[in-house]
């Protein structure tokens, strides 16, 4: 059977890619921000991961607003992606797990789940820059990409979305493969571009979400969409992918699901980054 040897949160603003690209890791804006990569980096190394499920959101690359599904996953041989205009450069096309995508597929439909399976897909930012920054060099995993909707409303709850993490891990261990898993959330946490709250940051609220992870998964689910809008931005929602990768973690006592190492730092682009890593068993 698959091994879930932990799950990584992490942000995925596009002037990371930037930075990135430009050499900036140590320019003193960003290396607070870097400075927190590598003992997550190490781990992955020592890990041995082979496969990450990367649960994270669509900025109008492969969907927009007259077609944004709640739930998608990719079922693709590789996925590419392509010049967002935010001066990051194009990666090479990552090479997609097709056998799970399928397997988890199926079982979330079982579940009773109604997601969209996309045989072809193009990733955006918010899955690129993940994995370029934990693992710097070549991507060495194969990956399975599950998009949730955080972009159009109604968006779906984060009870729904802390199940449907739930659901993703059941399948992964239940997948007759000797092979270890990721999983991956990324975005977040609290920021608003836009609108009479742009720039808005609360920090209070990142920390006690961040702090529930490890102690009280469901903490987050207490609260409505509309009230995780007013407690992170607009934007911050994107939370829900930190949520679905805890949720695919299961129980803590059972798979003895400890805390690896986490970062906070902000501002970077008028957002709050964060990163955590878990290792269970």
């Amino acid at each position: 059977m698959a091994n879930i040897i932990g799950g990584v949160a992490c942000s995925h603003i596009p002037s990371i890619g930037s930075a990135i690209a430009k050499g900036l890791q140590q320019d003193s804006y960003w290396k607070p921000f870097f400075d927190g990569f590598p003992p997550v980096q190490k781990w992955l190394s020592d890990s041995d991961a082979d496969i990450a499920v990367v649960f994270y959101n669509d900025h109008g690359l492969n969907f927009f607003l007259d077609k944004m599904p709640t739930f998608a996953i990719g079922a693709a041989a590789s996925y590419s992606n392509a010049d967002e205009g935010w001066g990051i450069p194009v990666s090479d096309p990552f090479i997609g797990d097709q056998d799970l995508s399928w397997h988890i597929i199926n079982s979330l439909i079982e579940d009773e789940f109604d997601i969209v399976s996309c045989q072809e897909m193009l990733v955006d930012h918010a899955f690129t820059i993940p994995l370029k920054l934990l693992w710097p060099g070549k991507c060495p995993v194969t990956v399975v990409p599950i998009c949730i909707n955080t972009v159009q409303f109604p968006l779906p709850s984060a009870k729904r979305v802390f199940a449907l993490g739930q659901s993703v891990g059941r399948a992964i261990r239940g997948w007759d493969q000797k092979k270890n898993v990721v999983i991956l959330g990324t975005g977040g946490l609290s920021h608003q571009l836009d609108g009479a709250r742009a720039g808005f940051i609360n920090k209070k609220f990142d920390l006690e979400f961040m702090q529930s992870l490890q102690h009280d998964p469901m903490w987050a689910t207490k609260f409505s969409i509309e009230e995780l809008v007013e407690q992170t931005g607009t934007q911050g929602v994107e939370l829900l992918m930190w949520l679905a990768m805890r949720g695919a973690l299961g129980d803590a006592k059972e798979f003895d699901i400890r805390k690896v190492h986490e970062n906070y730092h902000i501002p970077i682009s008028n957002t709050a980054t964060g990163l955590m890593a878990f290792a269970c068993r």
